[in-house]
């Protein structure tokens, strides 16, 4: 193979093993092999011989095709979300791994744990968002490359625990709602009343204290009356 001003010498079995490390790209491949030429001195025959050990020391710390201010950082943690949400942790270890690979921060791949546990766990596991929380600070005490293993553990936790997104879909359409409607007033008994003019005025009367009945539950309005029979939470979800 000649190389403009180079001759290089190279096996047909370690130009695959530069495709399959450059994950098929073009452009990486020939980085590679332009970092092995210049940094390989020519051998007495007067070729430069790029062997699989010489290409393996130019190209080790080789990062994914992961472009992380471009389009690719938004489809993989997209694929890493989605992978969690769908509860494949194989998956969501190898899109993981991409990121970290990628130069990734790994606060950021942390944070989007903590939502997943929240959005997609939910009440089905609320654990999950201890977990990922846990893992956050962790994450950030640490440090890599030892973050790996937190976020991993992290992920692979939220991944496989069952899923509800009850919470985020009640707070979705409760905000909708005093957004876009008439919501109401906020029922007299359930107002604060610090000082005796507004007891007076009707602040607090009427409230029924829940601890002071059987099972702690006693029943009594706490929608304003515009909002009664409303459902935001759907355990079903």
């Amino acid at each position: 193979m000649d190389c403009g001003e180079y001759n290089i010498k190279i096996e047909d079995a370690t130009l695959k093993k530069i495709a399959a490390i450059s994950n098929g790209d073009v452009r990486t491949a020939l980085n590679g092999i332009e970092i092995a030429t210049l940094t390989t001195p020519i051998d007495s025959d007067g070729f430069i011989h790029l062997t699989d050990e010489v290409i393996k020391n130019s190209i080790q710390n080789r990062k994914a095709i992961f472009d992380k201010n471009g389009d690719s950082h938004y489809d993989n943690i997209s694929a890493f979300i989605k992978s969690m949400r769908g509860s494949d942790p194989d998956a969501a270890i190898f899109y993981l791994a991409r990121a970290l690979n990628g130069g990734e921060d790994p606060m950021f791949l942390a944070r989007r744990i903590v939502i997943c546990a929240s959005e997609d766990v939910g009440m089905a596991n609320p654990n999950a968002l201890v977990v990922a929380n846990s893992a956050m600070q962790a994450v950030h005490m640490v440090g890599m490359p030892e973050a790996q293993i937190i976020l991993s553990e992290a992920a692979v936790y939220v991944a496989t625990s069952k899923k509800s997104n009850a919470s985020y879909m009640g707070i979705n359409q409760a905000i909708e709602d005093v957004k876009t409607k008439d919501t109401g007033e906020i029922p007299m008994h359930l107002r604060n009343a610090p000082i005796e003019k507004m007891k007076e005025l009707g602040y607090s009367k009427g409230y029924l204290y829940p601890h002071d009945f059987p099972g702690h539950y006693v029943e009594q309005q706490y929608l304003p009356d515009k909002m009664l029979g409303t459902k935001y939470y759907n355990p079903d979800f």
